[in-house]
């Protein structure tokens, strides 16, 4: 009996310590309170905004070809396939070049020997231009002379045009990619015979892209004037481009103009659909922080400052843009209404100083 008495006697020192470290505690938070800027105010403006429509528009290459063949001959290699990504002058597919090869090489004989007469021709026109005058020469061997060496001269001026045009052809036996891009088509297989003309591989830049779509002729004067427009992928990310391409002629069919938006983006893909913002009214709307935005249940309010009471107004919200933290007002509030700029603080303040009284 006499260690409970000792333990309670223990408990009653202790508590009158804890409720002052309580009381402290609550002294402290209300003070913490009463420095917050819970107070703080916002005069409401209004700010201009415009609003959108939003249009599905299709990915497209800007930069797209088809690779034929400019000689012929059987594939040995092929080295891409349909979706790779190839560098620019990157070798495609590789074919037979002995011929080409021998064209090559009868080409390179042929100027050469064109170079032989033409050194000739070229000596005896000097030889006898200086004997000439001496009469050992006549006026028919004089002009047999000439012609020779002028003959000559373009003879050589033929083969080395043989010959540039045999070394493209030996050249052509590589097919090498025009441009940096992917693979889309493929025509051919390992081991074919091809021909002049017959088409190859198809692909298309993936840097330079455009998104298409049509409007009405009723927005064709909003997008005249528009500077920019926001594109949204796929995956959601956003995209601005200032390139605007409006066609000043409508469809027979449709009545409707097409818009060519050109942009770029890694994650972008031909093919796929965006969507576009199409601004199409430019109007004075109300926008607030969301820190003066007070939600209980299906309550959607602010605390506005009428004289020296603060009322809670309910409002109607429009568009919220969380990576702004802003909301627009579509009804509730006027152009210079005062609000609590952060309506949680003020709550949480006006309950503690409540509980203390």
């Amino acid at each position: 009996m006499a260690t409970f008495h000792k333990r309670l006697s223990l408990f009653s020192a202790v508590i009158p310590t804890l409720l002052a470290i309580v009381s402290y505690s609550a002294i402290a938070d209300t003070d913490k309170l009463k420095t917050d800027k819970a107070f703080d105010t916002l005069t409401v403006t209004e700010t201009e905004s415009v609003s959108s429509i939003i249009i599905d528009g299709q990915v497209e290459a800007i930069k797209a070809a088809t690779v034929s063949a400019q000689t012929s001959g059987r594939i040995i290699q092929v080295n891409y396939d349909v979706n790779d990504v190839v560098t620019a002058g990157a070798s495609l597919l590789e074919i037979t070049s002995d011929e080409q090869t021998a064209e090559f090489n009868a080409a390179e004989a042929q100027l050469a020997s064109s170079e032989a007469m033409n050194f000739e021709a070229q000596a005896t026109l000097t030889r006898y231009a200086a004997l000439f005058p001496q009469g050992a020469i006549s006026q028919g061997q004089m002009d047999e002379a000439t012609a020779n060496a002028k003959s000559s001269k373009q003879a050589v001026s033929a083969a080395k045009a043989q010959l540039n045009k045999a070394k493209q052809s030996l050249n052509y036996t590589v097919v090498s990619a025009p441009f940096e891009g992917r693979v889309t088509e493929r025509f051919i297989e390992l081991g074919e015979t091809i021909s002049y003309g017959q088409p190859l591989f198809s692909g298309f830049d993936t840097r330079e892209l455009r998104a298409t779509f049509n409007v009405p002729s009723r927005y064709l004067a909003n997008l005249q004037a528009a500077k920019q427009l926001e594109l949204t992928l796929t995956n959601g990310e956003k995209v601005i481009s200032n390139h605007i391409n409006v066609y000043q002629f409508a469809d027979a069919n449709s009545h409707q103009h097409q818009v060519r938006v050109n942009f770029s983006h890694p994650q972008a893909l031909t093919g796929q659909w965006v969507k576009i913002a199409v601004p199409v009214k430019t109007s004075n709307v109300v926008i607030i922080p969301l820190s003066a935005l007070y939600q209980v249940n299906d309550l959607d309010g602010v605390y506005r400052k009428v004289g020296q009471h603060t009322l809670l107004t309910q409002i109607r919200l429009g568009k919220i843009d969380k990576q702004l933290q802003t909301v627009e007002v579509l009804s509730g509030l006027d152009k210079g209404d005062e609000i609590i700029l952060n309506a949680s603080r003020y709550v949480l303040l006006r309950a503690a100083n409540q509980s203390k009284e």
